[in-house]
């Protein structure tokens, strides 16, 4: 499976009278990111509430992105779990409901006993049995997870379905170290919508960037303009929104991010509780973030 390009770390809209995934909207908003042109979706990742989401509910969001996307378009399921046996099982369901791909999280709640070791047997057991390829997720390390060692990451790019890991945790030099180290076929992804262009040049395949749900065609065009060899455009949109990622994706996180979405015409939302909406004092403040990158002119009226 080829992974390149601009993904998207979708994100999940709710009902804000009954709380329930707002599948309707969820749909308006996939229609217009891919209004250009993007490699595919992320479903169920960090960005997407994925630990909040029950599995009826993700499964009804992935139907729903096979429905709009076009035919083109990977759709990656992020089916993590803390027990092997549920990791697989859900790996195998989204294979079921049509994903082309798998993201796994590591199993970190029983963090001091999740040795290497541990860690190849799950994922190794978990990409044995999947349908689909599996990609391994190094979450961003200000979560609840594990930083998963280059040696560990090196076993695992050489198993046949594991295909290649989102690295989120925005070092660029991390990222060279993994496309040097790992298999000539493992493909990186860089997690952060601040270091694409960057990370493009050291050797990754692309990203899974939230930032492109607001900049969604300059995070195209990053790479695009890359693929072309045009580096000195590709360099100054990423300059550009820049900001965007390290203030609001990396500052303000998921409420910030639906925020903005809002401002910018899409369906954003609340989160789902526990976490809280931004304050709604801070609405200028990513409404100056998005103007000082451009992205506010002929935006929709939310």
């Amino acid at each position: 499976m080829q992974l390149q390009g601009a993904f998207l770390p979708v994100t999940t809209p709710f009902d804000p009278a009954t709380g329930d995934v707002d599948v309707d909207s969820f749909r308006a908003n996939l229609t217009r990111w891919f209004e250009h042109p993007l490699a595919g979706v992320l479903v169920g990742g960090s960005t997407g509430e994925s630990v909040f989401l029950e599995e009826d509910e993700t499964a009804a969001l992935l139907e729903a992105a096979e429905e709009v996307l076009p035919v083109e378009a990977r759709i990656i399921v992020g089916t993590g779990a803390e027990s092997t046996r549920t990791a697989t099982r859900l790996a195998r369901e989204a294979a079921a409901g049509g994903a082309d791909a798998v993201l796994v999280s590591p199993p970190a709640y029983y963090r001091t006993a999740m040795t290497p070791e541990v860690l190849v047997r799950h994922y190794t057991a978990v990409a044995d049995a999947s349908p689909v390829p599996v990609i391994v997720y190094q979450v961003p390390l200000r979560m609840s997870t594990l930083d998963l060692p280059s040696g560990l990451l090196v076993e695992l790019s050489h198993h046949d379905n594991i295909v290649g890991i989102k690295d989120s945790r925005g070092k660029l030099e991390l990222v060279g170290e993994l496309v040097e180290a790992c298999a000539d076929d493992f493909q990186v992804l860089v997690g952060s919508g601040a270091l694409l262009y960057g990370a493009l040049e050291v050797g990754a395949s692309g990203g899974i960037v939230a930032v492109g749900l607001m900049a969604t065609a300059d995070a195209a065009e990053i790479y695009q303009a890359f693929t072309e060899g045009d580096t000195a455009r590709a360099g100054r949109i990423q300059e550009r929104i820049a900001p965007v990622h390290n203030q609001i994706v990396g500052g303000m996180g998921v409420p910030g991010i639906k925020k903005a979405l809002d401002l910018l015409g899409y369906r954003g939302g609340e989160p789902r509780p526990p976490l809280a909406p931004l304050a709604p004092g801070r609405d200028d403040e990513i409404r100056a973030i998005l103007a000082g990158a451009g992205l506010l002119e002929g935006a929709p009226a939310a």
